[in-house]
């Protein structure tokens, strides 16, 4: 995983890209039967929330307050205090649904986290309702964590923790499900993504699909690797980056 792509105000464009991306990597592999099919969810945050995960202008809609009128009946101060006063915005999640194309059952569910989804507020509560809902139901759930930042979804029992998480769970499996646990050193990897039993399963492999929206998004252009990742990384990891980036010719602060 690249440390510098979960920056929050780069992530919901990555975000973005890569739901597209891992849909039209596994449609060729799925269809006739089967389509991966974009869909979102929508929820309001307040402007604190927003600012804290990091959502750009690009994806949010603010929304205007009504008119109102107020009548002064004291004498204003002589010198106002400046304050801040929170401003709904409404932040759009795209997720991916596997779907039957003759009966359009949804099979699969493909969620790959955010920043709000990660963070105690309205965006992790929408989130998890969502995610009840489906582990409550028989479609798979496939959940791809690669945000160091923020408290990992929750888990029953499993190992320690992690950097990076990708959670397959069946829906005629539960409660046992497939953690892939990695980190930042490690490759990304592969699974398989859950169909009807007896149809065959493609294998996603995320590194090539990040690949391709780095080198098609241009972020060589916006990743400032003069300066340390956002999130910060532990000392170790923090050296191991920088010997990374050297080996690629990339000079970094040292600082960082």
């Amino acid at each position: 995983m690249n440390p510098y792509l979960e920056n929050p105000t780069l992530w919901p464009e990555i975000h973005s890209r890569l739901i597209i991306a891992l849909a039209d990597a596994l449609n060729p592999q799925i269809i006739p039967k089967y389509r991966a099919a974009l869909d979102r969810r929508v929820y309001d945050l307040d402007g604190e929330d927003a600012l804290l995960v990091g959502i750009p202008d690009v994806t949010v809609e603010q929304r205007s307050p009504g008119a109102s009128t107020v009548t002064s009946v004291l004498s204003p101060p002589a010198h106002p205090i400046k304050v801040k006063v929170p401003m709904p915005v409404e932040m759009r999640e795209s997720f991916l649904k596997i779907q039957d194309v003759a009966t359009q059952e949804v099979v699969t569910v493909i969620e790959i986290l955010s920043p709000a989804n990660k963070r105690t507020g309205r965006g992790r509560r929408v989130y998890e309702d969502k995610r009840l809902q489906v582990l409550g139901s028989r479609t798979h759930l496939v959940e791809i964590d690669l945000l160091r930042g923020g408290k990992p979804m929750t888990i029953v029992s499993g190992p320690g923790s992690s950097h990076y998480r990708i959670l397959v769970s069946r829906g005629n499996r539960r409660p046992s499900a497939d953690l892939y646990a990695f980190n930042l050193q490690d490759r990304i990897p592969l699974f398989p993504l859950p169909l009807k039993p007896g149809d065959a399963e493609p294998i996603v492999d995320l590194r090539p699909l990040l690949d391709q929206v780095y080198d098609r998004a241009g972020y060589e252009l916006v990743v400032d690797y003069a300066q340390a990742p956002v999130p910060p990384l532990s000392e170790a990891h923090g050296a191991w980056v920088r010997a990374r980036l050297t080996d690629a010719g990339i000079s970094q602060s040292s600082s960082s």
